[in-house]
């Protein structure tokens, strides 16, 4: 929709989704409508196309909202304290879908937008500080909440600071509106219409002349790669002389390949035939899909370590899932800016930190599921950070709404299969041999009844059994999905070179 429509289209579109959606998940809870599927929306196209130089920041604070929208909705519901939980949904359904309506004109590409402003990295920094000031505050308040009685005056004040918080990064596009700024050096500004022409006849001079670029790069020798960036450029500039020259000799045949090649603007259809693709789509599908198994099971978790505060740990894994997004940008920014490094292989690190996390869970140790919840929330956040930058970085910007949303396709494709299938049937059998236990130790103490005993009566399994071979088993995956990102670091380092090397220099 978004390479169709104007964004306002596609943004009209999402909220409309998330109306009816929602809007039937509140008439089911209420019984008045039987179940039907919903539908998710996001809008984070535009913003990769404003910013193509400060993908990770920007990917890591829209994603970090996101993945805070839980705790700030659980908190305003708690303010406004409807009677039924039911209204929680339909809160859900309308108020989003308002704020789109109200804002999706706003939201666009903007001219000049590959330009590198020099009040840039100090913006960020102040929107970063504002996202982990309202992290902290967030999780100050629902542990205050959770310990405390606290009266409805003051969970108003609470939400009402919290609504201050939301909108306080407004001041740094209202301050750039009204300030002007310096050019800076690395400001890639328009070029006069003359020299638009001019350079527009040396490409086009270029292109007649070109033998094949691409294959000189995938074909230069390997200690090329060991040369500074501006000799490596010289290199292989010299390269693609000589065989022009054996070319045009008759001496070897050019022959080019079909389709664009790393870091150009690929389509989805492009993008489906190569491995790199794939290794991002499998390594996303076994890390993000590992944490979002714990999201899904993270009540009964809690419930079979013995916990009866069990919404604490899922607000908590909502703010470190924030945080994880929000450092997952920032920090893969830093190894790719500074180091040339390739952006997945903060992936990779996020998913062995994970490993860690399942293990925690496996365990059961007392406090285990805290710092589970936290290794598990940063990591499994870090993915929808990197993923979208890496991907727009290897496969280009031109088509990046289709290929990041075939991407996401990898969290519900592991949530089905790890929560639906591996982990509920492990709970199940565990469940029932705990019943079965039970039920032979009612029947040897001779206090078994008719009645008392029941096929009808719930399954419930306890203590850290119920999910050690699950947790375990996501760990495994977590370890496989690093070797993949890392395997796809060795295959892609050339490209982070040529991208992020010149900076360097």
């Amino acid at each position: 929709l978004s390479d169709r429509l104007p964004l306002w289209g596609a943004l009209l579109v999402g909220a409309f989704q998330n109306l009816i959606g929602y809007s039937w998940v509140w008439l089911i809870v209420t019984g008045r409508a039987p179940v039907l599927p919903l539908w998710a929306v996001t809008a984070l196209v535009s913003c990769v196309q404003n910013f193509p130089k400060s993908r990770g920041p920007v990917v890591g604070i829209l994603k970090g909202f996101a993945g805070l929208s839980g705790a700030i909705l659980t908190q305003i519901y708690t303010m406004i304290n409807f009677p039924d939980q039911a209204s929680l949904i339909f809160m859900i359904a309308v108020g989003p879908a308002m704020v789109v309506i109200a804002l999706m004109f706003i939201i666009r590409p903007v001219g000049g937008h590959r330009q590198v402003r020099p009040s840039d990295g100090l913006s960020f920094t102040f929107i970063y500080s504002v996202c982990l000031l309202l992290a902290a505050y967030l999780m100050g308040v629902m542990l205050l909440e959770d310990l405390v009685s606290v009266s409805h005056t003051l969970v108003t004040i609470f939400t009402v600071i919290l609504f201050f918080l939301l909108i306080t990064p407004i001041i740094v596009p209202i301050a750039l509106s009204f300030s002007e700024e310096p050019r800076d050096p690395v400001e890639e500004v328009l070029l006069p219409k003359s020299e638009q022409q001019e350079a527009g006849k040396a490409e086009q001079s270029d292109q007649e002349h070109e033998v094949i670029f691409s294959e000189v790069e995938d074909e230069k020798p390997v200690e090329v790669d060991l040369l500074p960036a501006s000799e490596r450029q010289k290199r292989i500039a010299q390269l693609q002389a000589e065989l022009f020259q054996a070319a045009a000799k008759g001496a070897v045949r050019v022959k080019r390949k079909r389709g664009p090649h790393r870091g150009e603007d690929f389509t989805l259809m492009q993008a489906l035939i190569k491995a790199d693709f794939w290794l991002i789509f499998f390594s996303l599908l076994l890390g993000s899909g590992s944490g979002l198994t714990v999201i899904d099971n993270l009540g009964q978790m809690s419930q079979s370590l013995g916990y009866d505060n069990t919404h604490i740990f899922v607000s908590m894994i909502s703010i470190w899932n924030f945080l994880g997004r929000v450092g997952g940008g920032y920090f893969s920014e830093i190894i790719v800016r500074d180091h040339a490094y390739p952006r997945p292989v903060s992936m990779a690190v996020a998913q062995l930190v994970m490993a860690v996390g399942h293990v925690f869970f496996a365990m059961g140790w007392p406090g285990a599921m805290y710092i589970g919840t936290l290794l598990i929330g940063l990591g499994y956040g870090a993915h929808w950070a990197i993923v979208p930058a890496a991907a727009s970085e290897l496969f280009g910007l031109k088509k990046f709404g289709a290929l990041y949303n075939f991407l996401t396709l990898a969290n519900p494709a592991g949530s089905l299969v790890f929560s639906g299938v591996i982990a509920s049937s492990i709970y199940d059998h565990e469940a029932e041999k705990q019943a079965h236990q039970h039920h032979i130790q009612l029947q040897m103490s001779g206090l078994l009844f008719s009645g008392l005993y029941g096929q009808d009566e719930v399954l419930k399994c306890e203590g850290s059994v119920c999910f050690f071979l699950t947790s375990m088993i996501m760990s495994g995956f977590c370890v496989i999905a690093a070797v993949l990102s890392m395997i796809l670091v060795y295959r892609t380092k050339t490209v982070y070179a040529n991208l992020y090397g010149k900076s360097r220099t």
